[in-house]
């Protein structure tokens, strides 16, 4: 069950094309052109996605400790 839900959480983000500059960052990176506003874009991304990642790793263990204390 988990690797099912695994693997649909896995194709969905890979299936989405996340857009996560501001105003400002949009601004600068369309006068600097479309190749570096592709690798502002994924710098941001990769830099949210590793305290996000932390984060829900930290979660789903405690999750996963509280489940097993209740039983």
């Amino acid at each position: 069950m988990q690797k099912r839900i695994a693997t649909i959480i896995i194709s969905f983000i890979s299936a989405i094309s996340a857009s996560a500059q501001c105003s400002i960052c949009t601004k600068t990176a369309q006068q600097l052109g479309d190749g570096p506003a592709h690798g502002l874009n994924g710098g941001i991304i990769y830099l949210a996605f590793i305290p996000l990642l932390v984060i829900g790793i930290i979660g789903f263990r405690w999750w996963k400790s509280e489940k097993n204390a209740n039983k």
